[in-house]
């Protein structure tokens, strides 16, 4: 915003102060002279008159032209800088509680504290599994001894205790016998000359060999194409895939064998790429319900067929 220019620097006051000047010269002047001349009584000159006449219209002249001459204004041009920081007034009023701003990120997790209280006791469990057998603990101390007892009477008891252990024996091999020929029942092939038993458990090998032999007979050595047909066609008609036979390279490695010792040398019924035996485990025979023979390992379990030969009348 602009101002009027009043400061004494200003042109129009440097004008009226030359003419207060110049008016106090000229009257010092006239003065002078008039006084020297006797006073104010005596006449001017003509020069002096006229002198004062144009002083007079010089003076009016200028006083219009400073009058009628627009007052300057002074304008600031630069820019007015704001001033030092002033003292922090004095604390207002706590505001109105704001609005709650959103959850932050969960912080560090923090120091662990103390132990709290121990809480009640919760419902008790299911019981769980029993475990382990404990170690035998230490022996206790003898107990008080006991009463005497009535007096027994004098038996021969270690004879009837033998008796006892014979007839145990007699009715364990009474139930074997019953479930062979129970089984047999069931079950039976025969030529000519040999009668062909499928027995249904499950034996390793060995176990079939002495099964055959505690009975009679023998594990079944099928010499030809009759009875290895005949062997065959009971298998699969009893549902069954594979039977172990009497047949085994047990003493020498590939060199099989019936279980009669008789070398192969006028019957075998190989399948197809057997005998196989490149890791030197399969040393005994198994029959397929084909017909086929293939070795395999006697730890095995399956059935297995024992043969018997008929009583000649």
């Amino acid at each position: 915003m602009c101002a009027p220019d009043t400061s004494l620097s200003s042109p129009k006051h440097k004008v009226l102060l030359k003419i207060k000047l110049f008016v106090w010269l000229f009257w010092a002047t006239l003065f002078g002279r008039t006084r020297a001349m006797g006073g104010f009584g005596a006449p001017l000159r003509r020069n002096q008159f006229i002198l004062l006449v144009f002083f007079l219209l010089q003076i009016r002249s200028l006083g219009l032209d400073i009058d009628s001459r627009p007052t300057a204004e002074v304008c600031a041009t630069h820019t007015i800088s704001p001033g030092p920081k002033g003292d922090d007034g004095e604390k207002g009023d706590p505001g109105e509680e704001g609005k709650h701003g959103k959850v932050g990120r969960m912080g560090p997790k923090g120091i662990k504290g103390e132990l709290g209280d121990v809480g009640d006791q919760g419902n008790i469990g299911k019981t769980g599994p029993i475990g382990k057998k404990g170690d035998k603990g230490e022996k206790g101390l003898p107990g008080i001894p006991g009463g005497k007892g009535k007096a027994g009477t004098v038996c021969d008891c270690g004879r009837y205790r033998k008796v006892v252990g014979q007839l145990d024996i007699s009715v364990a091999r009474l139930k074997t016998s019953m479930k062979f020929v129970k089984n047999v029942i069931a079950g039976i092939r025969e030529t000519e000359e040999k009668f062909y038993y499928l027995v249904q458990e499950e034996k390793n090998y060995r176990e079939s060999l002495t099964h055959c032999r505690i009975r009679g007979g023998m594990l079944a050595m099928p010499k030809d194409e009759a009875a290895n047909t005949l062997i065959a066609d009971y298998v699969a008609k009893s549902g069954f895939f594979r039977v172990f036979i009497g047949v085994n390279d047990l003493e020498r490695e590939g060199q099989y064998v019936f279980t009669d010792n008789t070398p192969l040398q006028n019957y075998s019924n190989w399948k197809e790429g057997e005998p196989s035996d490149p890791y030197g485990h399969e040393d005994c025979v198994e029959m397929l319900s084909s017909g086929r023979w293939n070795d395999t390992e006697c730890h095995l379990t399956m059935y297995f067929v024992c043969e018997f030969v008929k009583k000649k009348k």
